[in-house]
């Protein structure tokens, strides 16, 4: 029997392990481009020449096919239909949407493919907490849900909403791809897709904007940093040897913008 991801040991850090790379985009990011910087990275850790990545960015809008999408699920093909060969099935990136593609050495780390996806989850769901939302796991659904009772009940099952989406692939023990996180992207955008596969009609998308919580991207992204520090180990900045960890000091405006 396998052990549900709720029950799962988050990762801990290796006590000697150098610092993961932190980055984070100025600019919208082609999803072509995105996938060549992971898949060249990838490589380079893999062959110990580059330390651990994490890269945030958003992405113009458009749509991804993981490796278990199908067609029928492309509704409107309003944008355009990437092939991620990452595992999951259909999702939409766009402009203020938080994605973060998390690029760590699991053979160092731990071969545990479901724990790095349960660490993932706690990693969004941490972040979340730290602005008064309880995000939630499901067994039967990867990703990030919110309860949602203001928007009623369907055969006396309470609708919930997806927060954030997670799809990875795995090569050479390397990660690739990432989570993906709803600030205030436009919700609308979703509706092109059966988002993930899930179709039931009580189950949609949110965001924190779409909560009521008014919070920059820039906000998102020191909280983000700091929860991952606590489950994944210290990170640096891109081009810096000396830890940057935003637990130990504010986050200026020249911290946001890669370099």
């Amino acid at each position: 029997m396998s052990i549900a991801r709720d029950a799962l040991a988050p990762f801990t850090a290796p006590g000697s392990a150098p610092p993961v790379e932190w980055r984070v985009a100025d600019a919208l990011v082609a999803y072509d481009e995105a996938l060549a910087v992971m898949d060249a990275r990838a490589a380079a850790i893999a062959a110990g020449r580059e330390r651990e990545l994490v890269w945030l960015i958003e992405h113009p809008p458009l749509y991804t096919a993981g490796t278990s999408a199908k067609k029928q699920d492309v509704i409107d093909a309003r944008f355009p239909v990437f092939e991620a060969g990452r595992g999951g099935q259909l999702t939409y990136h766009g402009p203020g949407q938080r994605v973060a593609y998390v690029m760590l050495d699991l053979k160092r780390r731990g071969p545990d493919v479901r724990r790095f996806v349960a660490t993932l989850e706690e990693w969004i769901i941490r972040t979340l907490l730290a602005f008064n939302v309880r995000g939630e796991r499901r067994e039967d659904r990867i990703g990030v849900w919110v309860r949602r009772p203001d928007k009623g009940q369907e055969n006396g099952q309470a609708y919930e909403d997806k927060i954030a989406a997670i799809g990875i692939r795995v090569r050479h023990w390397v990660t690739l791809h990432g989570i993906a996180l709803n600030i205030e992207p436009n919700l609308s955008h979703f509706s092109g897709i059966v988002p993930c596969g899930v179709s039931e009609q009580r189950y949609g998308v949110t965001s924190l904007v779409d909560l009521g919580i008014p919070v920059s991207m820039a906000e998102v992204d020191m909280v983000l940093r700091r929860e991952f520090e606590g489950l994944f180990g210290t990170t640096v900045d891109q081009n810096s040897t000396e830890n940057k960890s935003p637990g130990a000091r504010s986050l200026s405006s020249s911290d946001i913008a890669s370099r």
